[in-house]
């Protein structure tokens, strides 16, 4: 496993992350979260798409499709949480999201504690 993937891209929305955590606390929907997002990302000239449909394939036909919220750089599934606890059921939709798809690196941000909680977790 190479843990260095994408490492400087996930090191820089690591920080925006916790910049918007910082600025709003625990308190909001995930939508307000992913709208401060989109702006800190923009604003630091990062690419993204929210809520792309990502293609689920079982021999090369699609089977089913995926929401993240974020595809990040389009090489990063960013998807975030405003929940008292990640269960998981949450921490395997990481998972989820990149096998059967081309990505092979997904952040999981939870805002909907005192400290954000961010797992990185690479497909191989």
């Amino acid at each position: 496993m190479d843990d260095g993937l994408y490492k400087d891209l996930t090191y820089k929305v690591i920080g925006l992350l916790y910049e918007v955590h910082g600025e709003l606390g625990p308190v909001h929907k995930e939508n307000i979260y992913a709208n401060a997002i989109a702006i800190e990302l923009e604003s630091n000239g990062i690419n993204f798409e929210r809520e792309k449909q990502i293609a689920v394939k079982y021999k090369d036909r699609q089977v089913g499709a995926y929401r993240p919220d974020f595809i990040i750089e389009d090489k990063v599934v960013l998807e975030i949480k405003a929940v008292p606890v990640l269960t998981k059921s949450m921490i395997d939709q990481m998972y989820y999201y990149l096998k059967g798809s081309g990505y092979k690196l997904v952040l999981l941000a939870n805002f909907g504690t005192k400290n954000l909680a961010v797992k990185r977790r690479i497909y191989t």
